[in-house]
């Protein structure tokens, strides 16, 4: 590869969808169960889960200078493969050289005390899975769930970071591809999320439809007590109640 001093020589954007596409075909022909990030649109994430996902990366002071060197790979298809499992993040990314580096990602599971702290704030607050995948839920739970080392998203102490690449940097351009890639792929499966984090999404929902439920049910109640003291009223005076 020819280099302008300690520099790369510039390789156009459609140059690199090009390659990027190849590689993806080659390794394609050797594992089927390949999944690139395919980037369609102007924008690289566009759900509320995959848009947070980013922002919580972008404004920790360790991340924020560095992973916006990930953005032009992601989006020129450079994240060749990616899976996301319980704790763990891999990758594929295609860099300068003609054989993709390797991308290891680790995330400690999510605090026992902050989950539960988590579920009994949104008791009665969420109606269904939908809405949660969705983003459909009152500002006060996304303000709670994105909270700085208090809410579901990771803090850079919670991340392991590791590439096969030669830069030395804690975080790479090859690894900031991976972590927005992750992004793009929670707007595909936002479960993936709390897959990610080792949590039982159920717990959440189930707890807040319970309580929303059993409300219903004591206002109902309530409403029906008034509904018989109007009537035994009416009855004994001979009058009718408003």
């Amino acid at each position: 590869m020819a280099f302008y001093g300690s520099f790369p020589a510039y390789v156009p954007v459609a140059e690199r969808k090009e390659r990027a596409l190849a590689s993806v075909e080659k390794l394609r022909k050797k594992n089927q169960d390949i999944a690139p990030v395919i980037i369609t649109g102007k924008k690289i994430t566009t759900t509320w889960w995959g848009k947070s996902w980013s922002d919580n990366l972008e404004r920790y002071s360790d991340y924020s200078n560095r992973i916006g060197r990930g953005r032009s790979y992601v989006r020129n298809g450079a994240v060749l493969d990616l899976k996301i499992i319980q704790g763990s993040i891999t990758a594929l990314v295609q860099g300068s050289e003609s054989k993709p580096y390797k991308v290891d990602i680790s995330i400690k599971p999510l605090a026992k005390n902050i989950w539960e702290s988590i579920i009994k704030d949104c008791s009665g607050k969420i109606d269904s899975l939908q809405e949660l995948v969705e983003g459909r839920f009152p500002k006060a739970l996304a303000d709670l769930f994105t909270a700085q080392k208090k809410g579901l998203f990771p803090s850079p102490k919670e991340i392991n970071l590791s590439c096969s690449c030669p830069d030395s940097a804690r975080m790479c351009k090859h690894v900031a591809a991976a972590l927005y890639g992750v992004g793009a792929r929670l707007d595909e499966d936002t479960s993936l999320f709390f897959v990610l984090r080792n949590v039982n999404v159920d717990d959440l929902i189930s707890e807040s439809i319970m309580k929303k439920s059993q409300s219903l049910l004591e206002k109902s109640k309530r409403k029906g007590r008034r509904v018989i003291e109007d009537a035994d009223i009416s009855d004994m005076f001979g009058i009718d109640v408003e």
